[in-house]
C-alpha cells in the first residue's frame, strides 16, 4: 500500500492554498493525469464543513480510471480529507492542511494512502509513485502561482 506524504512552505496563505485545493471541479485544468472532474452532491456536513462527492478521471499511459471519492471541506479549520467511494481502488484515503505563518505564507501538509485492485496498475504506479505525488504537490503549487501571483 503506497503512502506518501509531503510537508512545504508556501508563499501564499492559508485560506488560497484551502480554495485551491478544494476547488475539485477545476483540478482538469491543472492537475496532471486528472482528465475530468464532476461534481456529484454538495451538502453541509458536521460542525461547520461542506461534503462533496465527486467523480474524477485518472488517465495514465494506456490506462483510463473513473473513481468516486467524497471531500469533506474545513474551512475553518483550512483541511480538506478526501475517501474513496467506488472505482478501481481497493482503498484510498488523503488530506492537506494548511496553516498561515507568522512570517506570512502558510505550511503545507498533503498525505495519501492508496492501493489499487488492479495489480497491474498498481506495479505501474508503483514504479512512480513517489515522483508522481511530488508532482500533484507541485502542480497545486503552480496553479497557486497562477492564481495568486
Amino acid at each position: 500500500m503506497p503512502t506518501h506524504s509531503e510537508k512545504r512552505v508556501m508563499p501564499y496563505t492559508a485560506a488560497q492554498m484551502y480554495d485551491l485545493v478544494a476547488d475539485v471541479a477545476r483540478y482538469p485544468e491543472f492537475l496532471p493525469w486528472n482528465s475530468a472532474a464532476r461534481v456529484r452532491s454538495r451538502r453541509p456536513g458536521p460542525e461547520g464543513s461542506e461534503v462533496l462527492e465527486a467523480d474524477l478521471v485518472i488517465s495514465f499511459k494506456v490506462f483510463r480510471e473513473r473513481f468516486g471519492s467524497r471531500a469533506t471541506l474545513w474551512p475553518a479549520r483550512h483541511r480538506v480529507e478526501i475517501d474513496y467511494l467506488d472505482g478501481p481502488f481497493k482503498h484510498l484515503h488523503s488530506w492537506w492542511t494548511f496553516a498561515d505563518r507568522p512570517e506570512g505564507g502558510c505550511d503545507l501538509e498533503f498525505f495519501v494512502d492508496f492501493e489499487f485492485r488492479n495489480l497491474i496498475l498498481q506495479k505501474v504506479i508503483g514504479v512512480v509513485f513517489d515522483e508522481a505525488m511530488r508532482r500533484v504537490v507541485r502542480a497545486f503549487e503552480a496553479r497557486a502561482k497562477v492564481l495568486y501571483g
